[in-house]
């Protein structure tokens, strides 16, 4: 089975506002990198677009390792909360409803095809991926609004 290293960050200028996302395939010394902006989103839904768009990005099962600042994405699949919520109808512990399940059940489906294990890094801090992930989506952010305002 291939192994492939995913590093992904998203961000947001407004919360909501425009975001963007980036992340950075590594499969035997290679990157792939992926990269896109939402007009009126979130930073939470920003971190899950880059991991669901990599995850997309594979074309067969491979072994991943996934390194995001998200402790949103992290803890919710390495604490798993994420079956809890669908066990529950997609409420939280406090009976509200859960934020982002379209982006939770598309996570689902495609970390459901490989064999994934989730990994916490300190964001704008000195891992080298994530601060280039992070300088990506930021980009994606500015191209966006030079877009809109033109």
């Amino acid at each position: 089975m291939k192994e492939v290293t995913i590093y992904t960050d998203g961000a947001c200028s407004g919360n909501p506002g425009i975001g963007g996302w980036a992340a950075i395939l590594i499969y035997k010394g290679v990157e792939k990198v992926l990269s896109g902006s939402c007009p009126d989103t979130t930073n939470n839904r920003m971190e899950m677009f880059a991991v669901i768009y990599a995850l997309k990005a594979l074309k067969e099962e491979c072994k991943v390792r996934i390194f995001s600042d998200s402790a949103y994405i992290i803890n919710a699949m390495n604490n798993k909360w994420i079956n809890k919520w669908k066990a529950n109808n997609w409420k939280t512990a406090s009976k509200e409803d859960v934020k982002n399940i379209d982006l939770w059940q598309d996570l689902i489906m495609y970390s459901s095809k490989h064999d994934v294990t989730w990994h916490k890094v300190k964001g704008h801090s000195d891992n080298e991926y994530n601060n280039r992930c992070d300088e990506l989506a930021r980009s994606e952010i500015k191209k966006l609004s030079e877009l809109s305002n033109s």
